[in-house]
Order: structure tokens, then C-alpha cells, then sequence
């Protein structure tokens, strides 16, 4: 058992992350054993979840003339369009079947104008979630992070638990990646450059 300070954080594995979903990460799935089997070594483990209204700002379908993976100019920055997902109450947004039901469940993204990669903050960068808050009052000073994807959800997690001033490790066997555009790549290389000690 891992020490009481440290806390596995479980990023958004849910079904249309995974084959079959609306928005697949390839071999989703593949990393839930795994992390099934790292829940046994955390005293704390917080799972995430991506929460998105109908019709949310993030989805494609919601401007005109735009199509899936196309990027736009939001009030809070740079805006990759999503296939609609993880849209509340639908299957798509539940999590995988094979997951471990183990620990508290922290929502995101339900926000309708702006999206959340983020496990601690909105992608404004300023709006809380509410976990930094859990983890402080647990006493949590050391975060691993798993699941999907590793180069959106998980990495945006990283970068700002180590702002935050948290140890952070991503062991990459514990998540995949959409590897849009050479993303996989560079933010392997900002997690590095942040201190996040990456598997």
C-alpha cells in the first residue's frame, strides 16, 4: 500500500473513450485492468468524469459548418471541436463496466460554454473543480494519474497538479493517447519540462 499522502487519480475512463464510443482513444479499454489492479495500492483513489450538457460549446455540432478535430478560438483560448460525448445521463458517459466502482467521483466539463481537460481546473485555467480542494483536506501531497487520454485529460491534469505543487507521475502503460496533430509527443515533452515524472 502505497503511503497515506499519496492519491491515484483516474481520469475519465468511461465509454465513449473507449472502442465503440463516440470519441474512441485506440485501446482504451486495454489499460482498465491495469488500473484496476493500481486501485488496491492507493488508500485514496478519486475518479473522474466527463460531464458535458447537450449540445455543449466543445462539440462540432454546435457551430456551423464545422466538422470534428477542427479548432477554434473560444473566450478562454484555443478550442479543439469534439464528436459529441459524454453527454450526462447517456451510456456514453457512464463509466467502463470493467472499472473498478472505488472512490470519489469528480465531474467536469458540465459547464455548458466551456470545456474542461482538466481534472483540477476548467480550460479558462481559473475555475475550480474541486478536486485540488479534496486533496488538500485529505492530507494528499503526491498524485499518479491514469487514463484517458494521455494527451489531453490526463497531461492538462499533470501540468496543473505540478503547479499546484503536487509530485506527479503518469506511468504511460496506464493510458493511451489520441495523438491528434503530433499531441501525444509534445505534451510528453511538457510534462517533462514541468516535472511531472512520466513512466
Amino acid at each position: 500500500m502505497r503511503d497515506a499522502t499519496e492519491a491515484l487519480i483516474v481520469i475519465d475512463v468511461q465509454n465513449d473513450f473507449c472502442p465503440g464510443g463516440a470519441l474512441p482513444v485506440e485501446e482504451g479499454d486495454a489499460v482498465i485492468p491495469g488500473i484496476n489492479a493500481a486501485m488496491e495500492d492507493f488508500a485514496t483513489v478519486i475518479r473522474t468524469q466527463d460531464w458535458h450538457t447537450p449540445g455543449h460549446s466543445s462539440f462540432a455540432s454546435s457551430h456551423d459548418g464545422r466538422a470534428p478535430f477542427d479548432e477554434i478560438e473560444m473566450p478562454y483560448g484555443p478550442q479543439v471541436l469534439w464528436p459529441d460525448h459524454c453527454v450526462q445521463d447517456t451510456p456514453g458517459a457512464a463509466f467502463h463496466p470493467d472499472l473498478r466502482d472505488v472512490g470519489a467521483v469528480v465531474r467536469k466539463g458540465f459547464r455548458p460554454d466551456i470545456d474542461s481537460y482538466s481534472a483540477f481546473f476548467e480550460n479558462d485555467h481559473e475555475t475550480p473543480t474541486g478536486l485540488h480542494e479534496m486533496l488538500r483536506a485529505g492530507g494528499i501531497e503526491a498524485v499518479t494519474l491514469v487514463g484517458l487520454a494521455l494527451d489531453y485529460c490526463v497531461a492538462w491534469s499533470a501540468l496543473d497538479a505540478a503547479a499546484l505543487g503536487y509530485r506527479v507521475t503518469v506511468p504511460a502503460a496506464l493510458s493511451r493517447a489520441i495523438d491528434l496533430r503530433g499531441s501525444r509527443a509534445a505534451m510528453l515533452d511538457r510534462m517533462a519540462a514541468a516535472g511531472v515524472t512520466v513512466l
